[in-house]
């Protein structure tokens, strides 16, 4: 009994070993293909000088990539997120300055049609009601010019980096694209 339990467990242990080094096997198989190197995942295509082989270039390309990193402060792995400036969408006065100019005018109609009280009435909610579409129009124009300056400063960086990360291959002899 005590050779069958050895051999149920001798089965089980090898067959358990084998999983684990078919999965190794498998994950290493699949990073491989994964892992097409720094400078792809920049958008870039390094061709390598002759005689440099894969290891070189990735090697190479690991120091490029620490050498960019120091010397423009940006991280591609945990890019710096620009956060666009919040603009003030507090009440400014143009409604009530909308509901002054609305009440002339309406005052001004008002008077022509015999009702100059109800037509100043009528052009202050008018005008009132124009000037806060304006502000909130306005508002939402600064908000996309500053989130659009926030973008633009991201890419900025990123550019920085990719030039800096180039610059450092081509002085190893590599032709970066």
């Amino acid at each position: 009994m005590t050779f069958n339990i050895l051999k149920t467990m001798t089965t089980k242990s090898i067959l358990l070993i084998l999983a684990i080094l078919l999965s190794s096997v498998y994950s290493n198989i699949a990073n491989a293909q994964s892992n097409d190197g720094i400078a792809k995942s920049l958008g870039l295509y390094v061709f390598p000088p002759d005689g440099k082989d894969a290891a070189g270039q990735e090697a190479d390309e690991m120091a490029c990539f620490n050498w960019a990193k120091k010397e423009t402060g940006v991280d591609p792995l945990n890019p710096t997120q620009v956060q666009a400036a919040k603009v003030d969408t507090s009440p400014d006065g143009t409604a009530v300055v909308g509901s002054i100019k609305g009440a002339a005018a309406g005052a001004a109609i008002g008077a022509i049609a015999g009702d100059t009280g109800k037509g100043a009435a009528i052009g202050a909610v008018a005008g009132g009601i124009r000037g806060r579409q304006a502000k909130v129009s306005h508002d939402k124009q600064q908000q996309q010019q500053a989130n659009q300056t926030a973008d633009a400063m991201e890419k900025e960086y990123m550019d920085n980096y990719k030039k800096a990360f180039s610059v450092c291959m081509e002085a190893k002899g590599y032709t970066v694209k």
